[in-house]
């Protein structure tokens, strides 16, 4: 691009200088600036491309580690929950045996 614009800036001063100069020369030179911007623009968007898909990707990654994560947090807390109910219904049973054996002590 930046030969193009010293190319430019050659001719427009050989179009000041020369009353014979070619517009037409100019008028090339501008149709290989349009020419330019249109791959910079393609180069552009391909990029752009390129950076969403692995953006998607990424996003697609985090989001299943974070399935895996929360799926073994629940089983984790599953663990638990049944540990705790474990627990709970043995505390329970000696509670209630216990209870039970001191109404048959203090009943005799």
């Amino acid at each position: 691009m930046e030969a193009l614009f010293s190319e430019f800036t050659f001719l427009s001063d050989q179009a000041l200088r020369d009353k014979t100069f070619d517009p037409s020369t100019i008028e090339d030179l501008m149709k290989l600036f349009e020419v330019e911007a249109y791959r910079a623009w393609a180069n552009l968007e391909l990029q752009a491309e390129n950076e969403a898909r692995k953006a998607d990707d990424e996003v697609r990654e985090s989001e299943e580690y974070l399935d895996s994560v929360m799926d073994s947090a629940m089983a984790e807390f599953r663990r638990f929950e049944e540990e705790m109910d474990r627990a709970a219904a043995a505390e329970h049973d000696s509670l209630a045996l216990g209870h039970g054996g001191l109404t048959a002590k203090v009943s005799q």
